[in-house]
């Protein structure tokens, strides 16, 4: 009897792992627009990335500056929030934009805040630890005239099984010495999403 359990048991617990879910794998290109949930993704990110650097450096700002000072502007990425309903990666987005902005070959960009700050302990440990020739100097960052920051929002209808996904994206470029406020960009998603009846 007890044989006979313990070959039961084993025979539904093959059978359990042969009606459990198959999982394939597909490889697709990155830039491929993947959708499998309706929410912030990749694509979002890149897109809207792609967006509204075009936009910021195709405006007045950045002529009138270059006229004004005959170089171009540094432009540092201030604070990124995500103001939306659902867990967004704003690390991605801000590596999106910093990509976008320092390939567009317009402005000169520095480093994050946090990156910044892990620079300038690097330039400190070397005052005591380097040799005087490779040492790197102290106070000679390259300052930042103008800071982008940025909100991510979102606004969701639903009724039944169809949700309406609105996301806004907010942007502004704002000059740090005047707090002028130079540029503000807009970008909007709005995706429809259909939940299956059944699980």
């Amino acid at each position: 009897m007890k044989k006979i359990s313990i070959v039961v048991l084993a025979l539904a617990a093959l059978l359990l792992v042969a009606c459990g879910p198959s999982v394939k794998v597909q490889r697709v290109s990155t830039d491929t627009t993947v959708d499998l949930s309706g929410k912030w993704n990749n694509t979002d990110s890149r897109l809207v990335a792609e967006e509204m650097i075009r936009d910021v450096v195709s405006r007045p700002w950045l002529s009138n500056f270059s006229k004004e000072t005959g170089r171009p502007p540094v432009v540092a990425i201030g604070m990124m929030r995500n103001l939306s309903s659902e867990h967004i990666e704003m690390g991605t987005f801000v590596s999106d934009i910093s990509r976008e902005l320092l390939n567009s070959g317009a402005v000169r960009f520095v480093a994050s805040k946090e990156e910044r700050e892990e620079l300038r302990d690097e330039r400190a440990q070397q005052q005591y630890h380097a040799s005087e020739e490779t040492a790197k100097r102290m106070a000679q960052e390259l300052g930042a005239d103008f800071m982008l920051q940025g909100t991510v929002k979102t606004i969701i209808d639903r009724v039944d099984r169809t949700r309406a996904k609105y996301y806004q994206v907010d942007m502004k470029l704002v000059n740090v010495e005047t707090s002028e406020t130079v540029w503000i960009g807009n970008k909007e998603i709005m995706k429809i999403v259909e939940s299956s009846r059944f699980k």
